[in-house]
């Protein structure tokens, strides 16, 4: 019949069309890595960042306002005399929110070998400043100031020490993104870093706010 091997030839054609493309997934850029799952949008990322900083913004503000409010209703507030090494820690701080921003620039650049290095820095700078505070309490311990001394010590641990809790779950985050195994992952490490520097910026800043309450406020 007329037509009929024309026919024939676009059936095998579409087959062919049919079984030779790549498997969806798999891939490094942000799919479903494999799993089965829809791809995460990046923004989504960003919205639940903001949403977690808020909650920690709300927990540090009513912890503000009970230090304020502590300090106005008595008479037993004895200001303490604030170890000067948290000055140094605050550098360390400083410092470390440039190099995790060096490494984030040479990840978007496509240098790997650059990005661990600032990486591995920032790091370092983080466990640093845990360490600096820690010396601080251990300076106040031996001039006789401890956490039930007096209000005023009191808040002093309690804010340094829940700023010091959420800097090492920041640590943590910083650890993720060197060492997590990337290719087959639904989120990009670029990704993964940008917000791990967007929650170090905010813990710097959250750092330099207490340092001012803590000083201006005895």
């Amino acid at each position: 019949m007329p037509g009929t091997l024309t026919d024939d030839i676009e059936i095998i054609e579409a087959g062919h069309g049919r079984g030779g493309g790549v498997p969806a997934g798999g891939d490094d850029d942000g799919g479903d890595g494999g799993s089965g799952l829809p791809a995460i949008p990046r923004g989504a990322y960003f919205t639940a960042m903001q949403l977690g900083l808020a909650g920690i913004v709300m927990f540090f503000m009513a912890l503000t306002s009970s230090f304020l409010v502590r300090k106005g209703l008595g008479t037993d507030w004895v200001a303490i005399a604030l170890p000067p090494v948290l000055w140094f820690n605050s550098l360390v701080l400083l410092v470390s929110s440039a190099t995790i921003q060096v490494a984030s620039h040479r990840l978007e650049e496509g240098d790997a070998q650059s990005f661990r290095y600032w990486w591995g820095l920032t790091i370092a700078l983080g466990l640093l400043f845990l360490s600096g505070q820690v010396i601080a309490w251990r300076q106040l311990a031996a001039q006789g100031v401890f956490l039930s001394s007096n209000p005023d010590s009191s808040f002093f641990y309690l804010l340094t020490a829940a700023h010091g809790l959420h800097l090492a779950g920041g640590i943590l985050a910083l650890l993720y993104v060197a060492f997590r195994p990337w290719r087959r992952s639904r989120i990009t490490q670029a990704t993964a870093a940008a917000l791990a520097g967007i929650y170090w910026h905010f813990m710097d800043g959250l750092w330099l706010f207490l340092l001012a309450l803590l000083y201006l406020g005895r």
